[in-house]
């Protein structure tokens, strides 16, 4: 699909900007009482339906996670002023660091936090804060291995509820952003969802489809029958709810395998009480890991979305593969489109 406004990413913005106009980047810790244990089971301080999970579901201890953070240069300096939030999700086999570290890195510095700096100083996006989370909701988050049996692994399916209910409740709770999700009446939720933003590469892609729309959890085939025969030791389970009325701008960058089929997430869509602004989908017309789920996952989906769905972005970069090549285009592009 060609798009008459896209422009490549200029050269500039892939070098160091200015220190005066440099954001910074943090770490911090934040507690996690909805995660999967050991035993397989969700361990939820809600009331978490076990037919809505699609297992058991058990009280438990917290676990303590950590996120990286972009902080815009005049955060510090602007003690009133309120920001916009992106929460960008990382692949199976990377973690919070994968955007910042893996990302074809100049002189030590992140290319996607300087397209940042870029950006904001150019007066093309608002300053906006970056959420980098380790996607596995899972007690061993910390296991990065592919390993379709782990508890690891079966953490990114569920980390729907770690969001909606443990991460962003503290970064609005601890950092000066639009949204306060603690505003729950109808007026707030319209309100607070214009100004959070999702995106991801490859796993984190799967993430924001199946688990923001709606589309299917997924498990080891050891514990599910092997409906589909995908040959990587994964079967879908239940589907999410969505998470639509959290987030009105929705970022796949060569969405992984098992993500759901493009039909099934636009009638979650359809049936969703919000509109979703702005759905950005792209991928390299060479990559051999997503092609296939991407073509999926477009298939059917403005059609069976209806009304729901404004502007649809599906964007095929030639000679693209699995790589970052992609991806921070790709996080160019959605991140102009944003909080528009």
């Amino acid at each position: 699909m060609k798009d008459p406004q896209r422009k490549a990413v200029p050269a500039d913005y892939q070098k160091a900007a200015p220190k005066e106009v440099r954001g910074t980047l943090t770490e911090i810790a934040y507690p996690v009482r909805n995660y999967i244990n050991a035993s397989r089971q969700l361990v939820t301080d809600r009331p978490v339906d076990a037919a809505e999970a699609g297992r058991e579901t058990v009280a438990g201890d917290a676990i303590v996670k950590t996120c990286k953070l972009y902080l815009p240069v005049d955060y510090e300096e602007n003690g009133d002023k309120r920001y916009n939030a992106l929460y960008l999700l990382h692949g199976v086999g990377g973690d919070s660091s994968e955007w910042l570290q893996n990302d074809g890195r100049t002189d030590g510095e992140s290319v996607l936090c300087r397209l940042l700096d870029h950006l904001i100083a150019a007066g093309e996006i608002e300053p906006l804060i970056a959420v980098f989370p380790n996607g596995r909701s899972a007690h061993d988050w910390t296991d990065c291995a592919f390993d379709a049996d782990g508890t690891n692994l079966l953490g990114f399916y569920y980390f729907d509820y770690e969001l909606r209910y443990d991460l962003i409740p503290f970064i609005e709770s601890n950092y000066r952003t639009y949204a306060d999700i603690a505003d729950t009446s109808a007026e707030g939720i319209a309100y607070n969802r214009l100004h959070r933003a999702i995106a991801g590469l490859s796993m984190g892609g799967m993430q924001s489809l199946n688990l923001v729309l709606g589309g299917f959890r997924c498990d080891s085939v050891a514990y599910t029958p092997d409906k589909h025969g995908w040959g990587n030791g994964l079967d879908t389970t239940v589907p999410a709810p969505g998470m639509v009325d959290l987030f009105a701008y929705v970022g796949a960058f060569s969405n992984a395998p098992t993500s759901t089929e493009g039909r099934v997430l636009g009638a979650s869509l359809a049936s969703a009480g919000y509109k979703l602004h702005l759905l950005y989908m792209t991928c390299g017309d060479r990559d051999e890991v997503s092609m296939g789920p991407y073509a999926q996952a477009i298939e059917g989906l403005a059609e069976a979305a209806g009304d729901k769905l404004g502007d649809f972005r599906r964007i095929l970069i030639p000679g693209g593969v699995h790589d970052f090549g992609v991806w921070n285009d790709g996080a160019y592009h959605f991140c102009r489109l944003a909080f528009r």
